[in-house]
């Protein structure tokens, strides 16, 4: 196997760096073509449009969270089996973990299409937005195959130290996709359902190139189609520890789309000066998303190497680069927020929402950055049921509970905002605590005395 992807040895710094690096140019280029659906669609289309295109992220991620969540299911055993050499147990995961995202893929495009006005209405989605609403999310789950499969490609080669390779399939999706935009909605004038067509076609070679590269890879990895089965021991395996960051993505989701509602009964002004600020909002995940998966994959393969001292070292390394750089984009984007949301529209209403929820929210982006850390960090030691709990007792519960009280008192979308950065900060306080409190690293090391 390739040494530049086993992060078991080498410099600590050096090697998650290399291996986050990619992950962060990678998720740049995906919220750049993300948000410029929005940059196209409120410029040429009107703000009705955009609320109908901005409002997305909630019900998309409650749709594919579940599968995304149990794939990372995979990415944990791939890289504890990579990191102990046992490429014979790894490469039967890697072909059930493919089975099962075919299988899902199918499943979330039928659910999708059937299921996308009921949802829409439930949510409170206002009248003259829905219909386009309805036709950017059908015609964006008839691509669900190609976005679930992307997801499960991916993992498989990020669980292998691989970041490199990804990257270079997004970018080259990321670009198709933004001239598809110019070309459909810019140029020819097509509405919000074109659109949502670039964007399936761009997740389709992005995962075809995915493909050809596991179809191509090294032996211990190499994606044979005639072995592409569910092996019931490894399938098992992925649901025991993919099914609680599955279930917690999903609730997670659930609870956002009730908080989505809420926003949505401020009127479309609101949908789309928050939904612009939800666009932005995603460039602050970049660090998180990338030092997240990487402390999972990191931990995962020093466990399985049983290096558990550098694990504490990469644990403390990769928190705090995460926390600094998602804390200064937010003070970044809490400066500009008023030129950064006016991007989007020239409508004051609408900046004026996208404005105040950016100077709610975005100073404790560390805290986001923190309690995201620390769910992969627990997951790459395969204890994803802690990260579970914590965030659906407070992402969930707490919030749900907390905005459905405060606007039947005080009905101002504050409240709603600051939800947000409420349940971020107790999360972590639970996170840090269980963290200091259960020594998980001592245990494995006792463990592996005894045999």
């Amino acid at each position: 196997m390739n040494d530049r992807n086993n992060l078991t040895e080498g410099s600590i710094r050096k090697k998650m760096l290399l291996f986050a690096i990619p992950i962060f140019i990678g998720q740049v280029f995906q919220q750049l073509y993300n948000t410029f659906d929005s940059l196209i669609v409120g410029r040429y289309l009107g703000n009705q449009a955009l609320a109908a295109v901005s409002s997305s992220g909630s019900l998309i991620f409650m749709m594919v969270g579940l599968f995304q969540g149990i794939a990372l299911g995979a990415g944990v055993i791939i890289a504890k089996e990579f990191g102990a050499k046992n490429y014979k147990k790894m490469r039967q995961v890697i072909h059930t973990d493919v089975a099962f995202g075919l299988a899902a893929g199918i499943l979330l495009t039928f659910a999708g299409i059937l299921l996308t006005p009921s949802i829409l209405k439930w949510m409170q989605t206002p009248e003259e937005v829905l219909p386009q609403s309805i036709q950017y999310f059908r015609i964006y789950f008839c691509g669900s195959v190609f976005s679930v499969s992307y997801n499960i490609f991916v993992g498989i080669l990020q669980a292998v130290g691989d970041s490199r390779h990804p990257l270079n399939y997004l970018i080259f999706a990321s670009v198709i996709n933004v001239l598809l935009d110019i070309l459909f909605v810019g140029i020819l004038g097509y509405g919000v359902g074109a659109a949502a067509f670039a964007t399936v076609l761009s997740q389709c070679i992005s995962a075809v190139l995915c493909l050809i590269r596991l179809l191509r890879s090294e032996p211990a990895i190499r994606l044979i189609p005639r072995e592409i089965q569910f092996h019931p021991e490894s399938l098992i395996g992925i649901v025991r520890f993919g099914l609680p960051s599955g279930v917690q993505n999903s609730v997670i989701a659930l609870a956002n789309i009730v908080v989505q509602s809420s926003i949505n009964s401020f009127g479309a002004d609101a949908m789309a000066g928050c939904g612009a600020y939800f666009k932005l909002e995603g460039f602050a995940f970049l660090p998180v998303t990338c030092f997240a998966q990487g402390l999972s994959t990191f931990v995962g393969q020093n466990l399985g190497a049983r290096q558990y001292g550098r694990v504490k070292k990469g644990v403390r390394f990769g928190v705090f680069c995460s926390m600094s750089m998602t804390e200064l984009i937010g003070f970044g984007f809490w400066l500009f927020a008023p030129f950064l949301i006016g991007l989007f529209t020239d409508t004051p209403e609408v900046i004026a929402f996208g404005v105040r929820q950016a100077r709610i929210e975005t100073l404790f982006y560390c805290m986001l950055a923190l309690a995201h850390c620390m769910a992969g960090i627990l997951r790459g030691a395969g204890k994803p049921t802690v990260p579970m709990f914590i965030m659906l007792g407070f992402w969930c519960v707490l919030r749900v509970t907390y905005i459905t009280v405060m606007l039947h008192f005080f009905r101002r979308i504050e409240f709603v905002f600051s939800a947000y950065p409420l349940t971020w900060c107790l999360s972590c306080i639970v996170f840090v605590w269980y963290y200091r409190k259960a020594d998980w690293i001592l245990t494995f090391e006792r463990l592996d005395q005894k045999k």
